[in-house]
């Protein structure tokens, strides 16, 4: 077996697998919490909580603010790999 065949050392692995936990666990905590917080804004705000163009510039920050927790966590994780 040659060192490019070799698999991932375990320690990698783990760390691989709590990355990707990390990042599913952030967002399904942010969209819970602040789920219902952000309809009765909506309602409040709007006096609806089904305003579709609120909603989707909602849904479009929220994905963004994801995106970016995501790299970061990605980044770390590859950073503490290399050392």
């Amino acid at each position: 077996m040659s060192d490019e065949e070799k698999p991932a050392p375990l320690k990698h692995e783990i760390l691989d697998k709590i990355a990707a936990l990390v990042t599913a666990a952030f967002g399904l905590v942010a969209a819970l919490a602040w789920n219902d917080a952000i309809k009765a804004v909506f309602k409040e705000v709007f006096g609806t909580a089904d305003a579709i163009g609120p909603m989707l510039l909602y849904a479009i920050i929220v994905t963004i603010i994801a995106v970016i927790l995501t790299l970061i966590v990605a980044r770390a994780a590859a950073k503490a790999k290399g050392s």
